[in-house]
């Protein structure tokens, strides 16, 4: 079977065919099939956000995947102007490269006392022939927090320039200095075992 990834990460491709690269899958891009037009992002969480991507991207292919996130700090409310939320890559309106990333969220960090608890709240919406199952578990999310550091490290991972301020809460290992598997070092085991039921639980449904 194909499946569209939509997305031009090649990061988040990265992550399905870890979790389902043995299920006899052919995974496409946005760039593969030339597809650049883009969906409107206005839900208001990455559930309702990645829900409304698989609808877009579902009028070009039978069958989509997609994903959206978002970037939470413990120590501020949600409704602080500070939050990245679903706005990680765009705070206050203005997109950055990747290393104006690394450079603003540094400086974010620093002015909440130079380290934070954070997490990664993900969505994620499976599309097929106009049918739609989407996911988002915020307890799992919070239980797999990390520290988010204004200590940068040298090393980088495309797709991902956070993971050059993240770091291990247990071990203390910087994420861009860590080559293993990408969604379990960010989300944890458990948090890959559900998304990899969740998807499969799809298939199964509404093969």
């Amino acid at each position: 079977m194909k499946i569209l990834i939509g997305t031009t990460n090649p990061s988040k491709v990265k992550r399905f065919e870890n979790i389902l690269g043995d299920k006899n899958l052919t995974f496409l891009t946005l760039r593969d099939l030339s597809i650049r037009e883009e969906p409107s992002e206005c839900g208001k969480t990455p559930k309702e956000n990645a829900s409304l991507k698989a609808a877009f991207y579902g009028k070009y292919f039978d069958t989509v995947i997609c994903n959206d996130s978002g970037l939470y700090f413990s120590e501020i409310p949600f409704s602080d102007s500070r939050q990245p939320g679903l706005h990680g890559r765009t705070p206050r309106g203005v997109r950055l490269s990747d290393e104006e990333m690394i450079s603003y969220y540094s400086a974010l960090v620093t002015s909440l006392g130079g380290c934070v608890s954070a997490y990664y709240l993900d969505g994620f919406s499976v599309y097929r022939k106009g049918k739609i199952f989407s996911y988002q578990n915020e307890e799992m999310a919070k239980s797999s927090s990390f520290l988010m550091k204004n200590v940068v490290s040298p090393h980088r991972h495309i797709g991902w320039p956070l993971d050059s301020l993240s770091y291990h809460a247990k071990t203390g290992k910087c994420f861009a200095e860590d080559r293993g598997d990408l969604l379990l070092r960010r989300r944890g085991t458990d948090h890959r075992l559900a998304l990899q039921r969740f998807i499969e639980g799809f298939f199964e449904t509404f093969a």
